[in-house]
């Protein structure tokens, strides 16, 4: 321990990171008592200090009241903040978001590791705490689980320590410093120091203690740490334990008993550990025929380490689960036991829209749950250490974990795209290896023990160099029974060594298979891929077929979890959700902070509807006839699960059947199924279901694992007839109506469309229909520039000209067509007949004639308004959620309800949301039920998107609240809307087979009838 003087110099020295810190240690719990540790609830022998603390707020180290931590120092009047919290959303200071560029660019000219002593936040915190009675006269230790960035502590007036490092635990021991009575612990904590040239990750910038604070007190003897590593036979059958412990305390004379348990509590092995030295001991235990940890089914034991003093005395029990499990490299490929893994993940950032990243149990519960429900199996800690909870749920639920040590440099070697690294850290700096391989060593020692850890991360977009490759060669020496992964290296092949597998970010799926077909000596997994910004997810499907295309593919991580925005209230005190630049920060990366499959307030997004239905590991593809299940699973069968079949007429259900099955692990099986036989015309749909017989952790008994389905047409033997009803046609002057019995048709030639639908005295017409070829740009397409490319479409939208008013009159119908020139070109003509029929219903032609060197149209369609109270939808369509020609894999055909409102996705900056493909009809009522049908036939559905608002009062709006009040519900019927993409957010198209382009002829049709 030093007694060094404490120095704000430390904040910008690469060689100072940590001050009588504690050395790292495994996560494990301990008791004092065999029933505690079996009970494995939480422990006595610490004392949490979460809660409320004094808290005094400075913008620079200048201000701060530097003698704080003295003894008489009044602090009373301070005002209070909550730890764990961030400082910035507790009314200090302002967050601030930024990506790759760090945050003080354009105000401080500064080159590591310098920070600025004028733009260097302060907390300074207070807490008064007494020893609990059951800590008195032991050691007392104090634990923070998270800081960011850099801190010093003092009890009592005296100097305890310092540390970097925001995303590892730092401890200090307080006995030396302790006194009768009441405690006075002083914390100083700064935003900016050495470690934030390190912490450059794409996220909100906060300072503050942001992870729990507790104090802890050990036994007379204590398992200081554990390392428990397991073996395989080459059959992966027979199971060995290796534990390595470390002790502190009396420990001559002292004995340890391990004593190895299954999941059901039985007795598996029994041993003794044998001292190497005074305070470090080993042991060795046969486990005899084991059951395997997966994810698939991640079963755990449980091994207790008893600890007794010379006399036999029982003084410490640690319980520890222990999952049995291999990940190796067989001929370059990644296997868990003995099977190759696919990836199927997600990169994930600890966020909470009210706490940021201090998130809490129930945030991760949830979390985990829904990926496990969502068929994810893997995640990736981008990009620093998690909680210790996050790890054990991951052991428990069954999610495979590449954990990534907290290093980001991405600033000081790209800018604005380009490759630059002038000036990167660490690169081949001697002087950053010991701060760097501090994070290594404080997350391997903490995480060390979790099975679901398969892959240690070196970090996320440092570039590379001598520093990062000596920290993978430590994750190696240190850990052999797990891979190392780093992406960087493909700036920069001279490190390829740093990474055992090939690792790329947002790499296209053609790139991919270039690498894959040009002898490639490494597995390769998509770190990064499927940017999720707002309405994304588009193509995923390209990736997804890789996994069996190529044995060297082997998944990926989507980009991201959940959107990281933080709950602000607007100047008329409602809530709305924020991203960078809504606090008034400076530099910021604004909206670019909104990419999760999951919203902010964690609910799921319709993104992941594609998700979950390509990440199945069990495919059902049924026929008239069965249906072949091909169960991808490595080591489950499907007997957990019940396989539903239904069998749908134009929507509505007219069978089911309810079977057992038990389909192996890698292998597949066809089913029969009788179907009842059917002759009645329409469409008809086999929905077949894979459901959980029971519940589990993570779901519901029924809870749908995976789903198929398949179509067929029973084509009406006899011609259909036009609905019978008696048409008055008047053409007048200006305006040309068509009457029947009980409704009105209007057209005019002055406005050149249709102006009126009136059923019974109901007026369903608030604004004409008009031809719109332009959608609310998404997030992806401000990414690739479609306004700059395509924006013509966004005038043509706005500006037609009708050319040609034609009434056609037939027995039993009257049409009236319109033909419209487009200010774009005068080369492009689009058409839009309206044929009245005899009920009132009105037939809906539009052509567009195709036009020679323009650019590609975001959407072909038609759209129309009617009175907001005709709000309610039910819908025979692809669904439920939203989707798209390049995200329909998930949707099925079926009947679904929701309301208008609903289809304004949650994106945080509104875009194009709530499309439907597939439109066989949908019906738009009142809440009396009255209103309109749009229809089409099965053989030519339309898509459709039926909101509050129209594409233009969309693309207006930066935020939700600044959307306009609802007045009408926009009906728009389209023939075509290109796809939303997602292969990157700032410059990747989407994929051409799903894009419009513009010298191509396009039609659709559909009907507008009464309900």
């Amino acid at each position: 321990m030093t007694t060094a003087k404490p120095s704000l110099d430390w904040l910008t020295d690469v060689s100072v990171f940590a001050v009588n810190r504690l050395p790292a240690h495994s996560d494990h719990r301990y008791y004092e008592t065999a029933a505690e540790a079996e009970a494995d609830g939480s422990m006595r022998l610490r004392h949490s200090l979460n809660g409320s603390w004094k808290f005094n707020y400075a913008v620079r180290p200048a201000d701060r009241p530097a003698s704080f931590y003295e003894q008489n120092f009044n602090s009373d009047s301070w005002e209070a903040i909550e730890v764990p919290g961030h400082i910035q959303l507790q009314g200090f200071g302002k967050p601030q978001y930024v990506n790759t560029m760090y945050p003080w660019d354009g105000h401080h000219e500064l080159r590591p590791p310098a920070i600025s002593e004028n733009d260097n936040p302060v907390g300074s915190y207070v807490k008064h705490f007494s020893v609990p009675q059951n800590m008195l006269g032991k050691p007392v230790y104090i634990s923070f689980q998270g800081v960011e960035s850099a801190f010093y502590v003092w009890l009592n007036g005296q100097f305890v320590g310092y540390s970097e490092d925001s995303f590892t635990p730092a401890e200090f021991d307080l006995t030396p410093y302790l006194q009768e009575g009441d405690n006075r612990l002083a914390v100083e904590v700064y935003q900016r120091s050495t470690g934030s040239w390190l912490e450059d990750q794409d996220f909100w910038r906060f300072s503050g203690i942001f992870r729990d604070v507790y104090l802890y007190t050990v036994p007379a003897i204590h398992v200081r740490d554990l390392f428990v590593k397991t073996e395989l036979d080459a059959a992966y059958e027979q199971g060995k334990l290796l534990v390595d412990l470390k002790l502190s305390g009396a420990v001559e004379g002292a004995s340890m008993k391990l004593v190895l348990k299954d999941a059901d509590g039985h007795k598996v092995a029994v041993g003794a550990a044998k001292a190497t030295e005074a305070a470090a001991w080993t042991a060795s235990l046969d486990a005899g025929a084991v059951s395997l940890w997966n994810a698939e089914n991640p079963y755990l034991y449980k091994l207790y380490v008893e600890v007794y003093n010379a006399a036999g005395e029982l003084l410490e029990v640690v319980p520890q689960r222990v999952g049995f499990r291999k990940f190796e490299m067989i001929d370059k490929v990644m296997h868990i036991n003995g099977k190759r893994i696919v990836f199927k993940g997600v990169n994930r950032h600890e966020f909470n829209p009210r706490r940021g990243r201090a998130i809490t149990a129930g945030d991760m519960l949830w979390d985990i749950k829904t990926m496990k429900q969502n068929n994810l199996n893997a995640v990736r800690t981008s990009h620093y250490p998690n909680q210790s909870l996050w790890y054990e749920l991951c052991d428990v639920y069954g999610l495979y974990v590449i954990d990534e040590m907290n290093l980001e440099t991405h600033g000081s070697w790209q800018k604005m795209g380009a490759v630059e690294p002038s000036w990167n850290v660490p690169a081949n700096k001697p002087e950053w290896q010991d701060i760097v391989m501090d994070r290594a060593i404080s997350m391997v020692e903490r995480d060390k023990n979790h099975p679901s850890i398969l892959i240690w991360s070196v970090g996320n977009e440092a570039y590379a160099g001598e520093v990062l490759l000596n920290v993978s060669n430590y994750f190696r020496s240190a850990d052999p029974s797990r891979l190392v992964h780093y992406e960087g290296v493909f700036h920069n092949r001279d490190y390829d060594a740093t990474s055992d597998m090939e690792s790329r970010m947002y790499a296209k799926p053609a790139d991919i298979e270039l690498y894959l077909n040009d002898n490639p000596q490494k597995p390769y997994i998509s770190c990064e891929y499927m940017h999720a910004m707002g309405n994304s997810v588009g193509g995923m499907h390209k990736y997804t077929e890789l996994e069996q295309k190529y044995a060297l593919y082997q998944g990926g991580f989507i980009w991201d979890y959940i959107d990281q925005v933080i709950v602000k209230k607007d100047r008329f005190g409602k809530e709305f959700l924020a991203y960078g630049g809504d606090f008034d920060d400076r530099a910021t990366d604004y909206n670019f902070c909104t990419n999760g499959i999951v919203y902010a307030d964690r609910k799921v997004s319709p993104k992941m509807q594609e998700v979950k239905f390509l990440y199945q590991n069990i495919k059902l593809l049924p026929d008239r006839e069965g249906v072949k299940i091909v169960n991808e699973n490595l080591f489950e069968g499907t007997a957990a699960y019940e396989l539903v079949i239904k069998l749908h007429l134009e929507g509505a259900e007219i069978f089911r059947s309810v079977s057992e099955v038990n389909v192996a692990a890698q292998s597949e099986a066809y089913i029969p199924v009788a179907l009842p036989a059917v002759e009645q015309a329409g469409e008809y749909v086999i929905h077949a279901s894979l459901q959980l017989k029971e519940s589990t952790l993570w779901a519901d008994a029924g809870h749908e694992l995976s789903f198929g389905q398949f179509l067929f047409l029973v084509e009406q033997k006899e011609a259909a007839i036009l609905p019978a009803g008696e048409l008055r046609v008047v053409e007048g002057d200006v305006n040309i109506g068509v009457h029947g019995r009980d409704f009105s048709i209007m057209f005019s030639k002055q406005a050149g469309t249709l102006t009126s639908v009136n059923y019974a005295g109901k007026e369903m017409i608030a604004l004409p229909p008009a031809p719109l070829f332009w959608r609310a740009t998404t997030d992806n397409d401000k990414g690739f520039s479609l306004g700059f490319d395509s924006g013509m479409w966004f005038a043509a939208s706005l500006t037609r000209k009708c050319i040609s008013v034609v009434l056609t009159e037939e027995a039993g119908t009257a049409t009236v067509t319109f033909q419209y020139r487009l200010s774009i070109s005068a080369d492009v003509l689009v058409t839009v007949a309206y044929t009245v029929l005899g009920d009132g219903s009105v037939q809906v032609k539009s052509r567009y004639e195709g036009a020679a060197n323009l650019p590609k149209l975001p959407i072909f369609a038609l759209s129309f308004k009617v009175p907001a109270d005709y709000h309610k939808l039910d819908w025979y369509a692809m669904g439920p959620d939203e989707n798209y020609i390049d995200r329909a894999f998930g949707a099925r055909l079926g009947e679904f309800q929701n309301v208008a409102a609903d289809n304004v996705s949650g994106y945080v900056v509104p875009q194009e949301s709530g499309n439907r493909t597939g439109v066989r009809r949908v019906s738009i009522t009142n809440d009396l039920g009255r209103g309109i049908r749009i229809s089409a036939p099965a053989t030519q559905p339309v898509e459709c998107n039926i909101a509050p608002y129209t594409a233009f009062e969309l693309e207006s709006a930066q935020h939700h609240h600044e959307l306009p009040n609802v007045h009408y519900t926009v009906v728009t019927v389209a023939g075509r809307q290109m796809g939303v993409g997602g292969d990157d957010s700032w410059g990747a198209p989407v994929h051409d087979e799903y894009l419009i382009q513009a010298d191509q002829e396009l039609a659709f049709e559909f009907l507008i009838s009464r309900v």
